[in-house]
């Protein structure tokens, strides 16, 4: 299998994040990216290469063009306007009840200002080296689907930042741009055919739902931890199962609490049912690895040999697959989990 990997991503390098109140190193770092790297290039059956520049038109045909325009400067101009920062994060962010019946704003001229307009949340900390990190990301993800669009049976995309939480106009989640989403709606631009996009990361892929909530060219499915003890708390319901056109192509599982190997597969195997049924041309798998037992900010009961039976499954389907990588905060683990999953795909 190919695998696309960027050492742009080691640009991205936050030394905080603010989660639960408190400020502390980052779950997302370098180190994710570096372990997996390690663990697939010990393995001959893995070919590394290097992404192609595919410039922004592909970022702009999901994303709004003032969240790129912003993402590309707001770093610089931070520290011109406040001071020298490592870490820029949002003072204060919109929501539309702040004014109400007085209509909704424009975007607003000040740096900080902008920060809370572009941003949804606080672990999301741009440095100086994130948005090439982030272009980076999107370029490794459209590699990948150009190897698998190329006739390849599958490819994976050693993607970070991650990206499922981006939505077309917002960012956060220690995402910036939403990868998946990007070479969705690039296959079905290049193809006409219709994609799934399953995502197994614990977190429910917000962003990737609300991008296609309403289209009925690309299917979503995800699996991931009940947002009502779960990140990101606002989405990822069963009831949420699309708008307009999309009615019925969005599917949601959420998960309780320490759910093991056998529970897990057998909820992977209705969704595998779904994809099936809507008979797509091409599958992306958004591959999270923090439903692993010991992840530190999740708490399902994934194991290692239950990743590798995960991958085994999905490639029942027999469909051209793209995989990129999302979340999975057990660095020690995180290689020898991603190399499972993959394995278990290509067995």
């Amino acid at each position: 299998m190919q695998v696309v990997y960027s050492p742009q991503h080691l640009l991205h390098d936050p030394a905080t994040e603010i989660e639960s109140s408190t400020s502390h190193s980052p779950f997302e770092h370098t180190g994710r990216a570096e372990t997996i790297k390690a663990s697939l290039l010990a393995d001959p059956r893995f070919a590394f290469r290097a992404p192609s520049d595919h410039g922004a038109e592909p970022i702009t045909a999901v994303h709004d063009a003032g969240l790129v325009k912003f993402l590309s400067e707001a770093w610089a101009e931070y520290q011109q306007v406040v001071g020298a920062r490592r870490e820029v994060v949002p003072d204060m962010f919109y929501r539309h009840e702040l004014r109400n019946e007085m209509g909704d704003s424009a975007e607003p001229e000040s740096v900080v200002a902008r920060l809370g307009w572009w941003c949804f949340e606080t672990t999301t900390p741009l440095t100086e080296g994130t948005y090439a990190a982030a272009r980076a990301a999107v370029d490794t993800a459209l590699t990948a689907t150009d190897v698998v669009l190329g006739g390849e049976r599958a490819a994976y995309g050693l993607c970070r930042p991650p990206g499922h939480h981006a939505t077309r106009d917002l960012y956060g989640g220690y995402c910036f741009f939403n990868n998946a989403a990007i070479a969705a709606h690039e296959i079905v631009a290049r193809t006409g055919g219709k994609v799934t996009v399953l995502d197994v990361d614990y977190h429910h892929g917000n962003g990737t739902q609300e991008i296609f909530y309403d289209r009925d060219d690309v299917q979503y499915v995800s699996l991931h931890g009940d947002p009502r003890r779960a990140y990101p708390y606002f989405t990822g319901h069963a009831d949420e199962t699309g708008s307009g056109r999309g009615l019925g192509a969005t599917f949601n599982v959420p998960l309780p609490k320490r759910m093991a190997d056998d529970a897990y597969i057998s909820a992977l195997s209705t969704c595998a049912e779904k994809i099936a049924a809507f008979k797509p041309t091409a599958l992306i798998v958004s591959l999270g690895l923090d439903t692993f037992i010991t992840d530190p900010i999740a708490d399902l009961a994934v194991t290692t040999e239950g990743f590798a039976r995960s991958g085994a499954l999905l490639a029942q389907l027999g469909l051209p697959t793209i995989v990129l990588q999302e979340g999975g905060y057990d660095v020690e683990a995180l290689g020898r989990n991603v190399h499972a999953w993959l394995t278990g795909f290509s067995a």
